[in-house]
């Protein structure tokens, strides 16, 4: 099965390539990473997220598209899986699991669908079933509509280039609507708004 491998650590793509028999693609840099996007934006890219971290983030923050992104790590931490999955990951999981268990990710995001470790998944399942909180509306109805939009683009955690590329509008005017809801809502920052509508 073909992947590329995203890592700065020569120790875990060693180990990535004993578990893959098959050929495969290592990618050193951000740049690497994005020219094969560009070349083959469907190959799922296994991401080593103890030494990526940062980069990763500052791509899916950026709401960059990675179709058949796969974070792994030495310790998965529940609370990382669930952004990470809500975010677009298609899967994530320990650095270190069996082959076996590399076997069922890939063929599991290679049929489309998302792949988690047992325990996130039930942490996943527990969440969608207890009852989705609102932001609140009553505050939320004192912005115009092009504000609450951008409210809740920011309460999904989304950068201003990213909320700009989104709605189609210059950043300077995404700035501008900022400042505007945290003038009406009487808000400092994004963290207080937050805080202030969930």
């Amino acid at each position: 099965m073909k992947a590329a491998f995203y890592s700065s650590s020569f120790e875990t793509v060693k180990y990535w390539q004993k578990v893959f028999t098959e050929a495969n693609t290592l990618l050193a840099s951000e740049e690497e990473l994005r020219a094969l996007l560009l070349d083959d934006p469907s190959v799922p890219i296994i991401v080593d997220y103890d030494n990526v971290a940062q980069s990763i983030n500052k791509m899916l923050q950026d709401d960059e598209i990675i179709e058949n992104l796969i974070v792994l790590e030495r310790q998965p931490n529940i609370n990382t899986g669930k952004m990470l999955i809500r975010r677009g990951v298609k899967a994530y999981g320990n650095a270190r699991m069996l082959n076996i268990h590399f076997e069922q990710l890939l063929d599991t995001v290679n049929d489309g669908k998302v792949w988690m470790y047992p325990a996130l998944m039930q942490a996943m399942i527990a969440e969608s079933e207890k009852k989705a909180t609102l932001p609140d509306i009553e505050l939320l109805n004192r912005l115009t509509d092009k504000e609450q939009e951008i409210t809740l683009l920011i309460l999904e955690a989304l950068s201003n280039d990213a909320i700009s590329r989104r709605l189609g509008i210059t950043i300077r005017t995404v700035k501008a609507h900022i400042s505007s809801i945290f003038g009406k809502l009487h808000v400092n920052d994004r963290l207080a708004l937050v805080i202030l509508l969930k």
